[in-house]
């Protein structure tokens, strides 16, 4: 009876006592336990008294304890490490799997064009325009070949309110003669140009300070044309694995109808040198001008205008390839000689190239700091601009630094881009402008405000250029450029005839197989320019005169009969702007030209 009254009260306890963990639970029967076997073995000193659970044990939480356990802790120490051992057992699937047959796809061949090494063109147009061109070429043995090329490229004028005569010719032979050697390649060439041009561009308003009568007989006294005579000879050498890389030599004689004369001699070898496994590549060049002018602008001198000048120079580089980057290291040194002033100078000039790799060919950084001394020439400022007057000064321009830093790259596979930024400085930096004039005063065919001067100065130089090409669909290319220009003029007042903004752009497309068409579009926008009539006396001098930009929109289309015949029409100036390209000088409107080219063999 009081073991079970003990039992009893330990089921009562079990039953209201709160949940505790299992642990806990573990070591409260134990102890219970404990002391059910000691009561069984102290039973015959029990005795006859008697236990009456007056109330049952309520536990409370404040009964509780917590039970403090040490974790084990097993590690890759004392952790048994089981060796695991396995077997692959080959068992065979049948496969009812048959693949299909593959089918070889066809690509389409194109017609491979059939290529023939000469060809001829001609075209006319309005304006009285004639465009004729052949090329011939001639294979005499398996090294040795001969040729020529013929072009012409003239019009009768017609401008409108243009009072004197505005016709131009151009005619260029050439004649060449190489070989294709198994060490050495080299050619020799010879050639004859002669170019018609009229000073037609009189200033606006001319003959107002005198009558009528005066001013037209004053006009139809002009005789503006002026023709220039080139002839030249040149020669080139390329070697295979030698010291001596190239050797180009040329040789140019040039002169006009008012008895000017200049000749010309360049030699400019290269040689390549293995130092140390560096290519040093040095450019060597001896460049000789000189010349002579009847008269100056005004007619006040007494004998002729002369000049003459030697640049020696050399221009020692290599280039070192590390990783993704490429740098060609270099300098120049010349020194010029002024035979006529009897003065002399020596110039050092950057010649640095470098670039990297960003993200492959899809983005390349480069820079470069480069420099120049650029010999001008009688004839470099014709081809230029054939206005100018016969009465120039001429020496060198000196192009002190070029510093660039730009971007290049693709966009895709079929789109590349390029931007960059220039910062220049030359020294003696050619600038066309116009020449003053008087209408009173006797003066040359050239000197009535209709032609233009060469003038120097310091000029600072910031360029920042962009461009875009790409191949928009089978057949369609498109490309397009900018460059937007700021200067700073030492003496000038202006950069006399330099475009603040230029922008081009061109799209070509193949219609159908045989009709191909090609527009393009350029802008040049504002510059300034400056003349005064010496007949009145100014209480205020005029100042620079704003030349208008211009747009110029031009179009081709061209028909392909066969390999040998393909017919055009072209149309230039189709906005029909007459605009200035230079101040007086108002182009030709708009303008078209039909014509053919075909190509032969003998």
């Amino acid at each position: 009876m009081k073991i079970k009254n003990i039992q009893t009260s330990i089921s009562k306890y079990l039953m209201f006592s709160t949940p505790l963990p299992l642990g806990r639970i573990g070591v409260g029967i134990l102890l219970l336990l404990t002391q059910f076997s000691f009561a069984q073995n102290k039973k015959d000193n029990i005795g006859t008294e008697v236990v009456n659970v007056v109330k049952p044990y309520t536990p409370t939480i404040s009964d509780a304890f917590k039970e403090k356990e040490v974790p084990v802790i097993t590690n890759d120490e004392n952790a048994k490490k089981e060796n695991v051992q396995y077997s692959i057992l080959p068992f065979p699937v049948a496969s009812t799997f048959s693949p299909s047959k593959g089918n070889a796809q066809v690509v389409e061949k194109g017609k491979q064009e059939k290529l023939f090494k000469n060809y001829a063109t001609v075209g006319l147009g309005n304006y009285g325009r004639l465009n004729a061109e052949l090329y011939v070429n001639e294979d005499l043995n398996n090294s040795e070949y001969v040729g020529g090329m013929f072009r012409h490229n003239s019009s009768q004028g017609g401008i409108k309110e243009v009072m004197l005569e505005d016709s131009f010719f151009d005619t260029k032979i050439d004649l060449f003669y190489g070989g294709n050697e198994q060490e050495m390649t080299w050619k020799v060439k010879l050639g004859y140009q002669n170019q018609i041009y009229n000073w037609y561009g009189l200033p606006s308003g001319f003959g107002n300070t005198l009558t009528l009568a005066e001013s037209m007989d004053l006009i139809n006294g002009i005789d503006p044309q002026q023709s220039y005579n080139t002839i030249t000879a040149s020669g080139s050498l390329a070697f295979e694995d030698s010291t001596v890389e190239d050797v180009n030599l040329d040789a140019t004689h040039f002169t006009d109808a008012y008895s000017s004369a200049e000749n010309r001699f360049l030699l400019a070898p290269t040689f390549k040198f293995d130092i140390l496994d560096e290519a040093i590549k040095t450019k060597v060049f001896v460049d000789y001008v000189d010349g002579s002018f009847k008269r100056d602008y005004l007619g006040t001198n007494t004998s002729d205008l002369k000049y003459s000048f030697t640049n020696l120079g050399i221009v020692p580089s290599f280039v070192m390839r590390r990783d993704d980057w490429t740098i060609d290291i270099g300098a120049g040194l010349v020194y010029s000689m002024d035979k006529e002033k009897n003065s002399n100078k020596f110039y050092v000039y950057p010649a640095v190239k470098a670039s990297y790799n960003l993200v492959g060919d899809l983005m390349v950084f480069y820079t470069g700091a480069n420099g120049n001394v650029n010999q001008n020439t009688y004839k470099g400022f014709v081809d230029g601009n054939p206005y100018v007057s016969p009465t120039l000064e001429i020496k060198p321009t000196y192009e002190m630094y070029d510093v660039n830093i730009g971007l290049k790259g693709k966009l895709a596979s079929t789109v590349s881009y390029d931007v960059k930024a220039s910062f220049i400085y030359d020294e003696n930096k050619a600038l066309y402008k116009s020449g003053n004039y008087s209408e009173k005063n006797p003066s040359a065919n050239y000197a009535f405000g209709n032609s233009f001067q060469i003038v120097y100065d310091d000029l600072k130089i910031m360029h920042l250029y962009g461009e875009i090409k790409a191949d928009l669909a089978k057949g369609v290319t498109f490309e397009a450029d900018a460059t937007v220009s700021t200067y700073t003029t030492k003496f000038q007042e202006e950069a006399w005839n330099l475009p603040a903004i230029e922008l081009n752009s061109k799209v070509d497309f193949a219609i159908t197989e045989k009709w191909l068409m090609g527009i393009n579009l350029f802008y040049v926008g504002e510059r300034k320019d400056q003349q005064w009539n010496t007949d009145i006396a100014y209480t205020v001098m005029p100042g620079p005169i704003t030349l208008d930009g211009y747009f110029d929109l031009n179009a081709n289309l061209r028909y392909k009969h066969n390999d040998r015949f393909t017919f055009f029409f072209k149309a230039n100036n189709i906005l029909n702007n007459d605009y200035q390209k230079w101040l007086n000088y108002q182009v030709q409107g708009f303008q078209v030209m039909a014509g053919g080219n075909y190509k032969f063999d003998f």
